[in-house]
């Protein structure tokens, strides 16, 4: 692991050090010897820990259910949360995340997970900071079998974005991590507000509301993939229902508007993964893989620099980039 710094980022918080009682392993943690804090959010923590049998050193994510559930909500939060952790649990792919136990924690429950080093993608997203153009493709291969397994498990994700993969390019691992955390919060009341997930990476259903499959995680694929290429997202605003009206109703500019240098037929094949109607998109995942091989053959055998126009360009931080919390006591928005 390079540090704390990773999971505080992914957590979006600024990774207070815990204190000895947070520290202290309840009922359900006492297979494990916690060491330090090595990340905070507004939902979780996560710390560094040794499995007293094995003796592997993993990280536990601990997530505070209680503070942020309704009490009439806990148990139903506690059942969905350990369904969704038993099917992640069940995934065996050397690009996602291994889930190696969960379980309850007092009021809260718990992830424990093997510890990875690298950076996450959004390292990656900005000017100046993009991946090589076959390394991005490559890469978008293999996160797209990835996914293909684990719906072909059962399993859909539904939170792909720069922040949930990991990246060591030293040893060209990746990893895609947080299966099935975003669908903890689906239909439970929080005391705080709701949980919208990463909002310029969700499909036009997902943000509706709809049932989704795995078609919606391939729709979030292209969205990270298009960022990834052009360092841009492909819908942008700073106004929540302006972005939401963009997403269900616009289509994406083409790639190449952001980059010229960008072959055709990969801005075809963006285009397709980020279709409104998921019955128009690629309907698998090794659909997707094997477009973006077609495409291999056609980018110049060495990586293509960023163009200027793209360096030059000024860079804000979208707020939707993020995951959203929605405060539905506030009177500015609706209940």
């Amino acid at each position: 692991m390079s540090g704390g710094g990773f999971w505080k980022r992914v957590l979006g918080g600024a990774g207070n050090e815990a204190s000895e009682a947070e520290r202290a392993a309840p009922a359900g943690l006492q297979r494990y010897e916690i060491g330090e804090e090595i990340g905070r959010g507004a939902m979780a923590v996560v710390y560094r820990a040794t499995d007293k049998q094995s003796g592997e050193t993993l990280a536990i994510k601990r997530l505070a259910l209680q503070r942020e559930f309704a009490s009439e909500d806990l148990a139903e939060v506690r059942q969905r949360f350990m369904r969704e952790a038993r099917a992640a649990g069940h995934l065996q792919h050397p690009d996602i995340l291994r889930v190696i136990d969960a379980g309850e924690a007092e009021q809260d429950a718990f992830i424990a997970m093997e510890l990875v080093s690298g950076e996450d993608l959004s390292h990656f997203t900005r000017a100046g900071h993009l991946l090589p153009l076959r390394e991005t493709v490559e890469l978008g291969i293999r996160l797209a079998r990835a996914l293909a397994y684990a719906h072909s498990q059962g399993v859909v994700h539904r939170d792909i974005k720069p922040a949930n993969v990991m990246l060591d390019r030293a040893s060209a691992a990746v990893k895609i991590m947080d299966f099935g955390i975003a669908r903890i919060a689906d239909g439970s009341r929080t005391r705080t507000g709701l949980v919208l997930g990463t909002p310029s990476f969700m499909s036009p259903e997902q943000l509706a509301g709809l049932k989704v499959d795995g078609r919606s995680d391939l729709y979030s694929l292209g969205a990270l993939l298009y960022q990834l290429l052009t360092g841009q997202l492909p819908h942008q605003s700073e106004s929540m229902a302006k972005l939401m009206y963009r997403i269900a109703n616009e289509p994406a500019p083409d790639a190449r508007h952001h980059r010229k240098e960008l072959p055709e037929s990969l801005a075809l094949v963006l285009a397709l993964a980020l279709e409104k109607r998921p019955e128009l998109r690629y309907a698998s995942g090794e659909q997707l893989a094997q477009d973006l091989e077609a495409v291999l053959p056609q980018l110049p055998a060495e990586p293509v620099a960023e163009p200027a126009s793209v360096q030059a360009a000024a860079q804000t931080v979208d707020p939707f980039a993020q995951t959203q919390r929605l405060n539905v006591t506030d009177p500015g928005q609706n209940p």
